[in-house]
């Protein structure tokens, strides 16, 4: 009776999908899903119908041709008159393909296009923006009672007139927090189906209306930079990580520790579930979010001790336990993947102390574009182009000195840069170089002198310079030696203005007028306990040399070193 009344119905529509053509693949495809039938596509359809459902260039639809839906419709109709009354089988679910978009959508019996974004939906995306703001602009005035949050029409009209200023919070709140809270805007785009570059704005439209609108005290261009480019990097790595852990094909209590796990990493995708009710809806087809074999995925975490020197000293210091977390998405050799962070790696490193910042390293580096430029006897290399972020942080060690040891920020920085792998040789296995140079648009080092409510570090822009290498030698381990140069120049100073009388929201100064160079050296040892333990040992050497233009230049030195074991997967 069922197939009766699905034929009757797909012979009733055929007149009109003839004269249709380019719009009947999607209802053909749904009639027929309705059929009650279930396992054994493959018995059934040999060849796959995938529909390009996007043009990215001009948002218009492509379909197919009138000749490809007749062939579908009977494809399907035969299927149909052939399958025995009582026989079980299951109509296959063809990807729809989203171009210009970083995420597939998949169409299923009746079709749940919120399981997997099937399209964009800008306004959803820009109200969510809005709602952050909102809420966070609620806590501050109602729970925190702060004053800059006290805001009004009449501070608005203040903000836009008095224009936009470099601002005196502190390091961790304008190079880290700042970034972070652009990555939620950004992936309130993300999450409701646009893709990387059509979620940029939604970082900068974010950022300009909490400037501007969501604080009495005049806005601010390196927040602005920091939240746009910096969040851009940070909410793109925090919504991959994120598919590498959702899995709609469990339940209980496994299924709750992905959900919030997930939301802890990318909390505007987990509530976005949340609402739409994904994030209990179970489903064993295309549950997963992340394709290994396509884009191969390591991960590693090392737990140990790490000794911080005070100004460079062998024995005064202090010694206390951190963890340290590397991923690696991607592989840069690739060229069947070639999207915006289709390639990532990503090292954090926090201190258990309470003396030390949680987060005393962030090291961030997509890849934006990249081409192969060689590709013989074993050897390859690859160009590109890359996002860089990158944060160092620590403060004066217990019961030392006062010096900070070091403070280092590049927020937003992009750059060309060049990938080699060399074939191995002996018990040299893997032998690969990586080249970078990038210019910084917003940038922040420690500073001897400023030191201006919150801030005691300049900001500036300039470019950085790196070299990576790494030495796999089989079973035995492996060898890092990375070297960052940094630098950074501060050409907006204070040395017009008394600072006796000026008010300090209105300074409008990037720090010490003058530059910085800053190198960090870091060897990394890793021998293989067992196949997935290593025993790790590594240092970093801090080399920092700043030129004032009104003060006395300084140079200083520091070091940290760390023992602990990691576990790679």
């Amino acid at each position: 009776m069922m197939h009766t009344f699905a034929l009757t119905y797909i012979f009733r529509r055929l007149s009109f999908f003839a004269g249709h053509g380019r719009m009947a693949a999607v209802p053909i495809l749904l009639v027929v899903s309705l059929l009650p039938c279930h396992g054994g596509a493959d018995t059934l359809l040999t060849d796959s119908v995938m529909v390009s459902a996007v043009d990215a260039s001009a948002d218009s639809v492509v379909e197919p041709t009138a000749a490809e839906t007749d062939s579908m419709a009977a494809r399907y109709l035969r299927m149909v008159v052939d399958m025995p009354a009582d026989a079980e089988c299951s109509l296959p679910v063809q990807p729809l393909l989203l171009t210009g978009t970083s995420d597939t959508a998949y169409v299923s019996g009746m079709p749940d296009m919120s399981v997997r974004p099937s399209g964009r939906h800008p306004w959803i995306a820009a109200a969510e923006v809005v709602g952050i703001n909102a809420f966070v602009l609620g806590f501050d005035r109602f729970v925190l009672d702060a004053d800059f949050a006290k805001v009004s029409p009449r501070t608005v009209r203040h903000n836009i007139k008095t224009g936009f200023v470099w601002d005196n919070d502190q390091f961790s709140t304008n190079l880290f927090a700042h970034p972070y809270h652009g990555g939620l805007y950004f992936n309130a785009a993300r999450s409701n189906g646009m893709n990387f570059w059509e979620s940029v704005p939604y970082a900068f439209g974010g950022s300009l209306m909490w400037e501007t609108m969501c604080e009495t005290e005049p806005p601010a261009i390196n927040d602005l930079m920091a939240t746009t480019v910096g969040g851009v990097c940070l909410g793109e790595i925090t919504y991959r990580i994120s598919d590498l852990i959702y899995d709609d094909s469990k339940r209980g209590l496994a299924r709750f520790w992905r959900e919030f796990l997930s939301t802890v990493v990318c909390p505007i995708r987990g509530l976005n579930r949340i609402v739409r009710g994904e994030a209990w809806r179970v489903r064993h087809t295309d549950a997963k979010y992340h394709d290994y074999d396509r884009l191969p995925v390591s991960f590693c975490v090392s737990a140990g001790l790490r000794y911080l020197a005070d100004n460079n000293s062998l024995f005064r210091g202090e010694t206390n336990p951190y963890i340290n977390v590397g991923l690696s998405y991607g592989d840069p050799f690739d060229e069947s993947v070639n999207r915006p962070y289709d390639y990532f790696t990503a090292d954090v490193t926090m201190g258990l102390s309470s003396n030390q910042p949680l987060f005393s390293g962030i090291h961030l580096l997509g890849q934006l574009w990249s081409a192969p430029v060689y590709s013989s006897n074993g050897m390859q290399a690859e160009f590109g182009f890359f996002q860089h972020f990158n944060y160092y942080d620590s403060q004066p060690v217990k019961d030392g000195s006062s010096q900070v040891p070091f403070r280092i920020s590049e927020a937003a920085a992009v750059g060309p840069g060049i990938i080699y792998k060399f074939p191995g040789v002996g018990n040299l296995t893997r032998l690969e170089q990586r080249i970078f140079v990038s210019g910084i648009l917003l940038g922040g080092s420690l500073s001897d002198y400023y030191n201006v409510i919150d801030r005691d570090y300049n900001m500036g822009s300039g470019y950085s310079a790196k070299v990576h290498t790494m030495m796999e030698f089989g079973r035995y381990g492996r060898f890092f030696i990375n070297a960052d140069l940094y630098s950074i120049y501060t050409w907006k100073g204070y040395e017009n203005k008394d600072l006796s009388t000026t008010d300090p929201l209105y300074l409008n100064a990037q720090g010490d007028k003058g530059s910085a160079q800053l190198l960090v050296v870091n060897p990394r040892l890793q021998l293989s306990l067992s196949e997935k333990l290593s025993l790790d040992l590594s240092a970093s050497y801090y080399i920092r040399n700043t030129h004032y233009s009104y003060h006395d230049d300084v140079s200083a030195r520091t070091f940290t070193a760390r023992l602990g074991l990691v576990y790679g997967m």
